[in-house]
């Protein structure tokens, strides 16, 4: 296992609740790394304030003042790499990346998602859930590759769905795991403890 610090950077549009539960962890110890910088295309996002109050350096790149996508990413890949991180971290990133992009960072993108891949990848996994009629449902950690919400299963953490849920009963019951699991996946990944065939992830000093 490797015990040097790993560094991290994350990319996040939003809120940042799981930026949040990174960056305490990190700060706990538990996660053998430092993050070099938050990645937002988002200039009004609260998660700005979350990496401003932790001394993480935030980086603005704010997609509606690029002409198309294409520019975006040139600018985003030319950061990343002047960060060179060893893993990148997608905590509510509200974009697709691009190919160029996956196949530069390949292995390093992480991404969680809330459900239980791979059933109803994409946008409002719960309300999808809720239609489908699951009895459970949870979030999958996952390594990012060019098929959206595609990539080799890292940690996945279950909830029940209940009778009388609506999409927002049952999000806030996943949101809570998924503070648990994207941690817990940043972690192994980060002590190396990843063993990777295909699809097949297996977690090294387990079981």
């Amino acid at each position: 296992m490797g015990n040097q610090m790993k560094k991290i950077i994350v990319l996040a549009s939003g809120r940042g609740s799981n930026f949040q539960a990174i960056v305490k962890k990190i700060q706990d110890r538990y996660i053998p790394a430092r993050c070099v910088g938050l990645i937002t295309d988002n200039p009004k996002a609260s998660v700005i304030d979350i990496a401003k109050n932790a001394d993480i350096p935030v980086f603005i790149i704010d997609y509606a003042t690029f002409p198309d996508k294409t520019v975006y990413e040139a600018e985003l890949i030319t950061l990343m790499k002047e960060l060179s991180p060893d893993f990148i971290v997608l905590a509510g990133y509200m974009r697709l990346l691009g190919d160029t992009i996956v196949q530069r960072f390949h292995d390093k993108i992480l991404n969680i998602h809330p459900a239980l891949l791979p059933s109803f990848p994409g946008l409002h996994a719960q309300e999808q859930a809720i239609a489908y009629g699951v009895k459970i449902a949870g979030c999958t950690v996952h390594y990012v590759t060019e098929e959206m919400d595609g990539g080799p299963v890292i940690i996945q953490r279950v909830v029940p769905v209940l009778d009388d849920d609506d999409s927002e009963q049952l999000s806030a019951r996943i949101l809570l795991e998924e503070h648990i699991a994207f941690p817990e996946a940043l972690k192994l990944v980060c002590e190396g403890r990843i063993e990777k065939r295909g699809r097949i992830v297996k977690i090294k000093g387990q079981g």
